[in-house]
Formats: structure tokens, sequence, C-alpha cells
């Protein structure tokens, strides 16, 4: 079996970042509204957290585009 690259590595490497990014913004706006009561924040927070996650989920689509076009070779 061939040995992986350095950039089969890199890329293994960068959908991980991938995969937990959107986990993590994934975990946010689940956890949203119950951050938001129980520390007692004011309602525009939830929103906050909610475009965070939102941010985060354009960068993984963004990323998993840029990954797939090197990939395609």
């Amino acid at each position: 079996m061939n040995e992986p690259t350095e950039q089969d590595i890199a890329i293994a490497k960068r959908t991980r970042t991938v995969a937990l990014v959107m986990a993590g913004a994934g975990l946010l706006s689940i956890a949203a509204p119950w951050l938001v009561t129980t520390f007692g924040l004011q309602p525009r927070f939830e929103f906050l957290f909610y475009m965070i996650a939102l941010a985060a989920f354009f960068w993984s689509l963004v990323v998993v585009a840029q990954i797939w076009q090197k990939t395609r070779k």
C-alpha cells in the first residue's frame, strides 16, 4: 500500500478541522437558548450565538469547496 503524501496529510488535517468547526457550530446553535436562560443574558446574545454558528458554517462551506477543488485532479 502506498504511503500518504504530504498533500494527503494536509488535506486530512484540514478536513478534521472543518469537521470540528461544524460540530462546534451545531452544538452552539443547539445550546444558545440554554446558555441565554442559564446565565440570564439578554435575548440579543442568543442571536449573536446564532450568527457565530452561521459564520462557522459558512467558513466550513468555503473550506470544503477548496478541499474539493484540490482533490478533483
